[in-house]
């Protein structure tokens, strides 16, 4: 192997044990800034207008998370909400799967499902103006967290628009995205596999 810390390989197949040993290493303090990146996202798109609405999309963002803490919502929730639209800047066709992949590793399962399938929940209020099934999303009927899907949008993500909303800032949600970006991914204790908890009640 070179001396710059760097494998000899040029197909996959042909690396050896200590070069993917080598490799696992280096990919450390890239995983340990993932919180970093997604920050930098969330700055990123509080730069561009959300096209047509009257807030930018990290306030949209901000709205939605701020609703969830305010209404006791548990830190995955709080989280989830944030960045539910994360995806939007490269994937705006599937913004919700992709977003839904950034949280996965590292948030109780029924709040990726959440964030995953809130698009398709949303179209309850805007897509019969398309001609669209409105009601598309009654396909999940019997899923466990159907209920929380749709409170998750009728609460915390279509009611997110305004302008004279009073949104906490992104530094107040900062330590929670690296606390949730701090766990050790794919761990099924933080995944809880089939618990349903649910949105906390509103009053």
């Amino acid at each position: 192997m070179s001396q710059t810390r760097t494998v000899d390989f040029t197909e996959m197949k042909h690396g050896t044990k200590k070069e993917y040993e080598l490799l696992h290493e280096l990919e450390k303090p890239f995983l340990a800034l993932t919180a970093d990146r997604v920050l930098s996202e969330l700055r990123r798109q509080g730069e561009a207008t959300l096209e047509g609405y009257k807030i930018t999309r990290l306030e949209h963002a901000l709205q939605s998370a701020t609703r969830a803490q305010r209404e006791g919502a548990d830190i995955d929730w709080v989280v989830g909400a944030l960045l539910h639209d994360i995806g939007d800047g490269l994937a705006p066709q599937n913004h919700d799967r992709m977003s839904a992949e950034v949280i996965r590793p590292f948030v109780r399962e029924e709040v990726s499902w959440v964030v995953e399938h809130h698009g398709i929940f949303q179209m309850l209020y805007y897509g019969h103006h398309y001609g669209w099934d409105r009601n598309a999303r009654d396909r999940y009927k019997d899923h466990p967290s159907f209920e929380a899907c749709s409170q998750f949008c009728e609460r915390w993500d279509q009611s997110s628009f305004d302008p004279d909303y009073n949104s906490e800032n992104l530094e107040f949600f900062e330590p929670m995205v690296r606390e949730v970006f701090a766990r050790k991914a794919h761990d099924e204790s933080v995944l809880k596999s089939g618990v349903i908890t649910g949105l906390p009640a509103k009053e």
